[in-house]
């Protein structure tokens, strides 16, 4: 019994999201009542993850479009001009860890500056190790990938999304929600 308290209150110090940590856990609809549950990481990107807590209590991320979709790799949002070539909040130092690019990673878009990520995410739809060590994981989608995979997809090679993209229609925090 020690050591199974000994261990949760190891992953509880290391700041580790559970499924119970509302306050780390970000609930994005979509269309069609579809909700996708993302696990915020701290213990791997707190800034990022502070900064993106931030934008959604603010309601900047509602309504914001998937600007770029390539089937098979990734959706990214976060842009509220829905170009590409806009974003929120401060520029964020990169905070890089070992975590893999697995399906359903959420991970900070940024310019080949490694340090001007901002607003803007993505969602992979496979494991995408290629991106490992280059891209700011901040969290994991725990349910709904199902609605992840059915956002509306690119042209093929750019992933530029024809009108109408799909689009983020409420971003929250879970700790925020009155259910």
């Amino acid at each position: 019994m020690r050591l199974v308290l000994a261990f949760v209150f190891l992953v509880l110090s290391a700041g580790v999201a559970s499924a119970a940590d509302k306050e780390n856990t970000l609930y994005i609809d979509l269309k069609d009542n579809c909700r996708v549950v993302i696990e915020m990481r701290p213990d791997l990107a707190p800034k990022h993850v502070a900064q993106i807590k931030k934008l959604a209590r603010e309601g900047k991320y509602d309504g914001v479009v998937f600007h770029r979709v390539i089937d098979g790799f990734m959706a990214q949002t976060g842009d509220p001009t829905g170009t590409g070539t806009g974003g929120m909040g401060d520029t964020l130092p990169a905070e890089f860890s070992k975590e893999p690019h697995v399906r359903g990673v959420v991970s900070m878009a940024r310019t080949q500056d490694p340090n001007s990520a901002r607003s803007q995410f993505f969602i992979v739809f496979k494991d995408s190790n290629f991106l490992d060590g280059q891209y700011t994981v901040w969290g994991k989608v725990t349910s709904g990938m199902d609605c992840v995979d059915k956002i509306k997809k690119g042209a093929p090679g750019s992933g530029a999304v024809s009108p109408p993209p799909d689009k983020m229609i409420r971003v929250r925090v879970a700790a925020d929600v009155k259910e």
